[in-house]
């Protein structure tokens, strides 16, 4: 997919990577609909700028009307509160209501938005936790294990229509969410440029930096590996 003369919409643009996202798109001269909960926070020179909600149905059908020229959607809006499966099950939910059930409410509206526009592409922000799991943010790597199954799934189903569907996976990365984490980190801009180089030459799947690859090639193995390659990770 060509970005030059794109249409983006860019979910949790005012910050992290979703914020690097939403710039590179305007450098690489997309036009982008930057979103945000609270809009007051966005500041990208030469974005529209839109207030969504990813939890709120009326808001979503909202930006369905008011973006009807988008041709790529970027799903990266997303929270980590280390809630944990077997913990408080509200804050679980909340994880999957925003986690998950927003991406999909997101590509549901905009589905024939796209189709409309020639089909154009999805982007889900996953992680290397669709692929490892940590202790203390396992309910994260529920949701986006389910993220990650969920652009498999789409895949499928948009392919009639044209639309590519490209799903992101990132170690750790230097933003306000693993803020006070003292472990290597990459830097969101890369990240946003790996995402976007990616959306361009059509992969199916990003993998952003070396936590991810590894996540990856564990996958693969006997799972025993996994579980001790994140005991060693933690006792480093």
């Amino acid at each position: 997919m060509n970005l030059n003369g794109a249409t983006a919409l860019v979910t949790g643009a005012n910050r992290g990577i979703g914020a690097h996202l939403a710039a590179q798109l305007l450098e690489r001269g997309a036009k982008v609909y930057a979103t945000a909960r609270r809009p007051e926070l966005l500041d990208l020179p030469g974005a529209e700028v839109l207030a969504l909600d990813v939890t709120d149905p009326a808001a979503i059908e909202a930006a369905a009307r008011q973006a009807g020229d988008v041709d790529l959607l970027i799903n990266n809006a997303g929270i980590a509160s280390g809630a944990t499966l077997l913990g408080d099950l509200d804050r679980v939910h909340t994880e999957m209501a925003v986690n998950v059930w927003g991406p999909l409410a997101m590509v549901r509206a905009f589905a024939p938005v796209l189709a409309a526009n020639g089909g154009g592409a999805v982007v889900n922000v996953a992680s290397a936790a669709s692929w490892l799991a940590l202790p203390g943010a396992t309910a994260y790597a529920m949701t986006k294990a389910a993220v990650w199954s969920m652009s498999n799934g789409l895949r499928h189903e948009l392919a009639a229509q044209g639309t590519q569907v490209t799903s992101v996976h990132i170690g750790i990365a230097d933003t306000d969410m693993t803020a006070g984490q003292d472990l290597p980190k990459a830097d969101p801009a890369d990240i946003a440029r790996a995402t976007l180089d990616g959306v361009e030459a059509g992969e199916f799947e990003v993998v952003t930096d070396d936590l991810a690859a590894l996540a990856k090639t564990l996958l693969a193995g006997d799972p025993r590996e996994s579980y001790a390659t994140v005991a060693r990770m933690l006792s480093a």
